[in-house]
């Protein structure tokens, strides 16, 4: 037959902190990546609206022209 060891508190608290230092490091490089990410697309938001608003300035212009009498 065979042997059976007992499971000690130690052993389950070992194990938990194990899978928490896991998740902890996955929970960090994945902050890193939204972050980098945001940064990136309110850049490109940002130089977008820039753009447009360059573009709707041209347009509606006004040329004013000035005589003197």
């Amino acid at each position: 037959m065979t042997e059976t060891t007992k499971i000690s508190p130690a052993d389950i608290e070992a194990k938990l902190r194990d899978v928490q230092g896991q998740v902890d490091t996955v929970k960090n490089d994945s902050k890193k990546k939204a972050l980098i990410g945001g940064a990136a697309s309110g850049v490109i938001l940002l130089l977008i609206i820039f753009l447009l608003g360059q573009r709707a300035g041209k347009r509606k212009s006004t040329v004013l022209e000035i005589r003197r009498l």
